[in-house]
């Protein structure tokens, strides 16, 4: 019984430890790409695409077919031999007995059919489409963990931001509360600071809000259980270089190639087509035997065996319209799947050059509101030395805060912008994969 409740708080310390584990971004991709639910989707399509690329084999491989009767003939059919054969008259024979047993086996091989050998083409390109759609799924997946990751990181500093005005409102009430209690202080000047501390507090709890929210969202990204602790780490996301001047090629994008391997399976569909025009040639053999009685263990006690081996040759001849017509039908998918092809490729360029220029102008937007925030906590702290020494007023005091809330906020925007801007210029340039490696 000891050893059990070792054990037992064995497991409960190290689930404890597991949950207090802080995670950074590259295990929070590494969990998701494990848990995450699509990941099983997606492997399950792929292993279905196995299956069908045998499936579409076995069609060129030999069958073995057994086939077993046993007819009752409750009325036997009669044949007439014309008069003059045997007789006079015409006899009317049957020629078999009331129970006939056939037993057969045999073997087919399909030695030309130019529309399967098409089919066996296309197989190879349905498993890279499977084996690239798991891929693309794994991407999704890593931009939506990155995406909720940064949500949490920018909430986590709106919230250090807004508990910094938190204690600079406070400071300023307990000084007010004093010079109104002393009575050179008017109670309205009190309830204006705290009518701004009152609605920080309402910006903090929507935060906090928005927070929980935001780990919610990344647990589901994850795989994650919801009733499970997730302590992300605080600290902001590694800063890559921008891409600049990249040679981009669309052959980088998943969805690209998806839409490459689209037109070749609409090519071999065509040709497929139009081999159904084509003779087919099979062989077979053949060996059985068949029994004949009046009684039913008579027809199974002498069986007499036959065999046969041979060649079947099959020409389509009155099928020209409705395969003439098929082929146009997959003639005009295979032209509208190039022209989707080019549209995309120019579609592709015009997103990764506007990826560059938003993360460039982010980053921008990102420096200069970081300076300007300095800049505003410098400006209210000389001014509330000034107030506090008597030489500037309160309105120029709340002036100069809701200056500083404003560049915080604008800060806020602009880093989630920025952040945001990274990893779409990762998405656009079809290195999702490179950025999570590189982590």
């Amino acid at each position: 019984m000891s050893k059990k409740i070792i054990t037992l708080l064995l497991i409960a310390v190290s689930c404890q430890l597991y949950a207090q584990e802080t995670w950074q971004l590259r295990q929070c991709i590494e969990y998701g790409l494990e848990h995450n639910r699509n990941n099983a989707i997606y492997t399950n399509q792929k292993r279905a695409a196995d299956a069908r690329a045998r499936e579409a084999l076995a069609d060129y491989l030999p069958r073995i077919s057994l086939t077993s009767t046993l007819d009752d003939n409750l009325r036997l059919q009669q044949t007439v031999i014309p008069a003059g054969i045997f007789g006079d008259q015409d006899l009317r024979v049957s020629l078999t007995k009331k129970f006939a047993s056939n037993a057969t086996a045999q073997v087919d091989q399909v030695l030309y059919d130019q529309a399967l050998l098409t089919g066996l083409r296309a197989n190879k390109y349905n498993r890279q489409q499977a084996a690239l759609n798991l891929q693309q799924s794994r991407e999704a997946i890593i931009y939506n963990i990155t995406a909720a990751y940064l949500d949490i990181f920018v909430y986590r500093q709106q919230l250090e931001l807004l508990h910094y005005n938190l204690e600079t409102y406070q400071g300023q009430i307990n000084v007010l509360q004093l010079q109104v209690d002393k009575g050179v202080t008017l109670q309205k000047d009190l309830d204006k600071v705290q009518v701004d501390y009152n609605n920080t507090r309402s910006q903090q709890r929507v935060a906090q809000s928005n927070l929980e929210l935001a780990h919610n969202e990344l647990k589901f990204e994850m795989g994650y259980p919801f009733d499970t602790p997730l302590k992300v780490d605080t600290a902001a996301p590694a800063n890559p270089a921008i891409k600049k001047d990249v040679a981009f090629s669309p052959e980088a994008r998943i969805d690209y190639r998806l839409a490459a391997l689209d037109v070749r399976l609409k090519e071999l569909q065509q040709k497929s087509i139009r081999a159904g025009a084509l003779p087919t040639l099979s062989a077979y053999a053949r060996y059985g035997a068949v029994g004949f009685g009046d009684h039913l263990d008579q027809a199974y006690r002498d069986l007499n065996p036959f065999s046969a081996v041979g060649l079947k040759l099959t020409i389509p001849l009155l099928d020209f319209y409705r395969r003439n017509a098929r082929y146009r039908q997959a003639e005009v998918e295979r032209l509208n799947a190039e022209e989707n092809l080019t549209l995309s490729e120019g579609r592709y360029r015009m997103e990764f050059d506007n990826a560059q220029a938003k993360l460039l102008q982010a980053q921008s937007n990102v420096e200069n509101d970081q300076r300007n925030v300095t800049l505003a906590q410098s400006v209210l702290t000389v001014t509330d030395l000034q107030f506090k020494k008597g030489t500037t007023d309160l309105t120029d005091w709340l002036t100069t805060q809701n200056a500083l809330k404003q560049s915080q906020n604008s800060y806020l925007s602009s880093l989630y912008t920025y952040y945001l801007a990274r990893i779409d210029l990762e998405k656009a340039a079809g290195t999702l994969q490179n950025f999570y490696n590189s982590l």
